[in-house]
């Protein structure tokens, strides 16, 4: 299983365009054995210490592996959609990484 962290920053004024590309790229996401495990609109309270610009959205996600990660991103429907990703998204941070034990 591979985790998906992606802080997303937009640009002012997009949220509805962000909105409408994320109906479409969150369900393309089953597809390829992934799903979205959780969508995190923080409030400037909910940091206990920062030293980033606070995200718009933090998404939290996971597929079987990270071929099936990459499939997803080369979705062709997905595709058609990214003029709505590049017009809304100013920058993201993504992080991957995988279940460890304790």
């Amino acid at each position: 299983m591979v985790f998906i962290t992606n802080l997303i920053y937009i640009n002012p004024g997009q949220e509805q365009v962000f909105d409408e590309f994320e109906k479409i790229a969150i369900p393309i996401m089953s597809k390829y054995k992934g799903k979205m495990l959780a969508r995190i609109r923080p409030g400037k309270d909910a940091f206990i210490e920062q030293s980033i610009e606070s995200p718009y959205e933090i998404h939290l996600g996971e597929f079987e592996s990270e071929e099936d990660f990459n499939a997803f991103l080369k979705d062709d429907e997905r595709k058609q959609f990214l003029h709505l990703k590049e017009k809304a998204i100013r920058s993201t941070v993504l992080v991957t990484g995988r279940r460890a034990g304790i």
